[in-house]
């Protein structure tokens, strides 16, 4: 990956449903490279696709929970168990392996604190393995971003 490539792919975090034509004048390249770049970008996974941003409240799910979880045991087993059946479960967005006090984080979000016990009682206890939940609600975001930092060439 040189620049080029770092900036088409900038360009199209910030505004997904660019035209290849505004794309191609906002990274400086003429269309056809630019659609070449952006299409051998895609075969190589570096761009697996393209979704919409949704506000979480203003679709129904206001309430976001960091959920961190441990293990009774942590053999192969048991890990794939849990991480087969956290993969399930649509109330969680992400699934995070950690290091320190818990052993995942997962990124929760429900329409209600009710709608959040509703959760932990029959989808979180159902899955088996799990020897502690500790959840943190978020109030508030300060700072969200879909665009990754800048990466230089050659520090990769």
């Amino acid at each position: 990956m040189d620049s080029k490539d770092y900036q088409i792919i900038a360009a199209l975090q910030a505004n997904g449903r660019m035209t290849n034509q505004e794309l191609s004048e906002q990274v400086s390249l003429t269309p056809t490279p630019c659609l070449r770049r952006l299409r051998m970008l895609e075969e190589s996974g570096m761009i697996r696709g393209y979704t919409a941003v949704v506000d979480e409240e203003a679709f129904g799910l206001p309430v976001t929970a960091f959920v961190g979880v441990k293990l009774k045991e942590h053999t192969a087993d048991a890990v794939r168990k849990f991480e087969r059946a956290i993969q399930a479960v649509d109330a969680v967005l992400d699934c995070y392996v950690m290091t320190g006090q818990v052993d995942y984080l997962l990124r929760v979000l429900t329409q209600s604190l009710k709608d959040y016990e509703r959760f932990v009682r029959q989808e979180l206890h159902a899955i088996p393995g799990i020897q502690s939940i500790d959840t943190s609600f978020a109030y508030g975001r300060v700072k969200r971003s879909v665009v990754f930092p800048s990466v230089g060439e050659g520090t990769r």
